[in-house]
Formats: C-alpha cells, sequence, structure tokens
C-alpha cells in the first residue's frame, strides 16, 4: 500500500498479545464492495468467493471465525492494529505490502486486469488517457508507473462512475470484477488489452502471528491438493484455476 501508519511495529505487538490471549475467534476481515470476491447480499451479510473460501479454510484449521467489514484505504492498518487478524479481501501479493504485512501463500493464480470504457469508445489509447483505479491497489500503481492520469477513488462504484460520468476515460481493475459490469450494460464495454500485475491473491496477517499463517497455509493447500478451490474459483470466475 502507499500509505503506511507511524507506529506500526508497536501496534503489531500490542495486537499480537491480544490475540494470543483471545484465540477463540479468529476475526476475517474483508472489504465487502468488490463481488465476485466479497460484497454484502440482501441479508446485509458478506457473501462471495472469499466468504465460502474463508469458512472453508476455518473450518479445516479448526478455527471460530467471524467477519468484519472495513474500507479498503485502511484495511491494512487497521489489521496491524488489531481491529480483525486476518486480510481476505481480493488482496494481490507484492513486496511493498509485504514490508507491512505477512501473506499467506496464493488462493487466486494473478488475474489479468482489464479496462473498461464508455461504448463507442474502444479505440481509446490508455496511455494518454484519464484512468480511474481504486486507491492502493497494483492498478493504481500500475496506472501511474505506465504514464497515464491517475485518479483515484475510495471505493470500486466511484470508479465505474467515473467513467459513466466523464471524470476518466477507462477503469483498470481486476478482469473478473469488470467483465459482469461490461456484460449487464448497455453504455459500458472492454478494451481488448489486458494488464498481468501482481502474482496472485493470499490472506493477509499480521508478521507475528506465524502460527496463524501456518494454519491457514495448510487449510489452502488441502484445498488446492483436493480440488475444492478450483471448484470455486469456477464457481465464482476469479481466475484461472491451479
Amino acid at each position: 500500500m502507499k500509505h503506511l501508519l507511524l507506529g506500526t511495529a508497536a501496534l503489531a505487538v500490542t495486537a499480537s498479545v491480544a490475540f494470543a490471549e483471545s484465540h477463540s475467534v479468529v476475526r476475517m476481515g474483508t472489504e465487502g464492495a468488490y463481488p465476485p470476491f466479497n460484497f454484502l447480499n440482501d441479508a446485509g451479510e458478506v457473501d462471495g468467493f472469499e466468504r465460502e473460501l474463508g469458512d472453508e479454510l476455518c473450518a479445516r484449521a479448526e478455527l471460530t471465525c467471524e467477519w468484519v467489514t472495513n474500507e479498503w484505504d485502511s484495511i491494512i492498518p487497521n489489521l496491524v492494529s488489531g481491529n480483525y487478524d486476518v486480510i481476505i479481501a481480493g488482496m494481490s501479493i507484492t513486496d511493498e505490502r509485504d514490508e507491512v504485512i505477512d501473506f499467506t501463500q496464493n488462493y487466486t493464480q494473478p488475474d489479468p486486469s482489464s479496462y473498461l470504457v464508455v461504448a463507442g469508445n474502444e479505440g481509446l489509447d490508455v496511455t494518454g488517457a484519464v484512468i480511474a483505479a481504486q486507491t492502493n491497489t497494483i492498478q493504481a500503481a500500475f496506472v501511474a508507473q505506465m504514464g497515464a492520469t491517475l485518479v483515484e477513488f475510495a471505493s470500486p462504484d466511484e470508479t465505474i462512475a467515473a467513467v459513466r460520468n466523464g471524470e476518466a476515460d477507462a477503469v483498470l481493475a481486476d478482469d473478473s470484477f469488470l467483465t459482469p459490469i461490461a456484460d449487464e450494460s448497455d453504455d459500458l464495454v472492454k478494451l481488448e488489452r489486458e494488464e498481468l500485475i501482481g502474482g496472485g491473491i493470499g490472506l493477509g496477517v499480521r508478521e507475528s502471528d506465524t502460527e496463524l499463517k501456518e494454519q491457514f497455509n495448510a487449510a489452502i493447500q488441502s484445498m488446492k491438493d483436493d480440488g475444492t478451490l478450483n471448484t470455486l474459483i469456477e464457481k465464482w470466475e476469479v481466475g484461472a484455476t491451479f
């Protein structure tokens, strides 16, 4: 992520002690606003690929888990400060984030990122365009590096609105997020161009929670080994299978 809170190390120690003292419940932190990975259903409950995945991982690790939602731009600081114990929120594993938190092995393959534009703008040259991306994402960093004009928004829905209202020429986001929007819209289409960014998605944990990390690593590996992870990936259409 781009912006880190001061005192991260001290917060991590405090949070780790609190976690050790009350390990009966593992709090799973997610955004709840990035379908099909995670979203809130009509009952206001966390749903999606990562809800199913997280529940299964907790069952295999023999952990009692509860779900917590948190806005994306503060999701890492609030993990470090102890508001929850795990991030499961479509978060790509990057070196920059790994300096602040730790990651399990990946539970998805790298997902191509796509561009979404207003219909009729399929000939857009993205290198000279205004591109919307969610704040603190790998897509935002990619746009900044490629030299296009980046406009950042706190939520995925705001990036889509920016294209519709003319604030941006295109959105860059995970293909699995943009494809259903394009399929269901008369006014928005995807460009043929894709970008391959990042190294897949993993669970984020505090660097001091090595035991918890290994419990989830073992659970993820067991789902890879018996094929159930691929079944979930195919069900929710979140990328290539293992």
